[in-house]
């Protein structure tokens, strides 16, 4: 889906945040390129897409690779030192997918700022959380039936809630091919290879990452690599908003798995913001 108006003021405010948070000095000077940016910017592209760009102009500009690395490593940590405890609370497939979505939580853009409070609360009440579209027998029929697996992953702490649900699929299907995905470079709080390999998910899937500094995944601009493993898949799993906004019009046999955090994709979808969501590409 190509960017909607309303998306603006977050791109805008996502530089912001980066700056402040990076102690950048010439604040004025990096809002002038963006706004250089945002006046030729191809409103045909997809939201993630144009994130990216902006993205990789900011880090251009403040001279720094990864500005979110300590947030990824700590929330990894917070997560992985949880696992044990989390995953004794999971007694269904149905319920591991909802704690993988719950972990979509995790989120550092503008309208997210208690993300570890938030995260908290969100875990001691799921008991009273449902999935507003639920799909997941359909996903496990799926993935039983399926030889071959691809699972885009996306935010950082998230990835460990993405591992438990991995778990459980290849303990369903142990014939099943696993690729999980990460971001080719850097881009906000997105899980990059390093973090797939932090939190242990080479013991249940093939790592790789989809070559790209996008936000979501941009099939136009991914590696060879990635597009080889992708359209061969039986069966693709996509998590966040993101990828939501990347593969929605891709006539492929996709499950998105998602927190509906705004009110774009609320309309899009047709659900209430904060939703849980596992939505089948061929049941839309």
């Amino acid at each position: 889906m190509k960017i909607n108006k309303q998306c603006l003021p977050c791109l805008m405010n996502q530089v912001v945040k980066i700056a402040k948070m990076t102690d950048c000095l010439e604040q004025d000077e990096l809002f002038h390129q963006v706004f250089h940016y945002m006046s030729q910017m191809d409103f045909h592209k997809t939201n993630p897409e144009i994130i990216g760009e902006v993205f990789a102009l900011v880090k251009d500009y403040l001279h720094c690779e990864d500005p979110y690395y300590q947030i990824r490593y700590d929330y990894n940590q917070l997560f992985l030192k949880q696992l044990s405890q989390i995953e004794q609370q999971i007694d269904s497939f149905e319920q591991a997918v909802l704690y993988a979505i719950v972990g979509n939580v995790i989120d550092f853009s503008p309208i997210h700022q208690n993300v570890q409070k938030d995260m908290m609360t969100y875990f001691q009440n799921m008991d009273q959380l449902s999935l507003t579209i639920n799909h997941v027998e359909r996903l496990k029929e799926d993935l039983m039936s399926a030889s071959s697996l691809v699972y885009l992953g996306d935010n950082c702490g998230e990835i460990c809630l993405d591992l438990l649900l991995i778990k459980r699929i290849k303990a369903m299907n142990p014939q099943l091919k696993i690729y999980f995905v990460t971001r080719g470079k850097p881009v906000v709080n997105d899980s990059i290879l390093e973090d797939a390999y932090e939190v242990g998910m080479d013991q249940y899937a093939t790592i790789i990452s989809n070559g790209d500094g996008s936000l979501g995944t941009i099939l136009s601009r991914a590696s060879q690599e990635f597009l080889d493993v992708y359209h061969q898949a039986d069966l693709i799993i996509a998590k966040g908003q993101a990828n939501f906004e990347s593969l929605s019009e891709e006539d492929k046999n996709i499950y998105f798995l998602l927190m509906v955090k705004c009110d774009v994709i609320s309309r899009y979808i047709g659900v209430k913001q904060k939703s849980f969501v596992c939505l089948s590409q061929k049941m839309r």
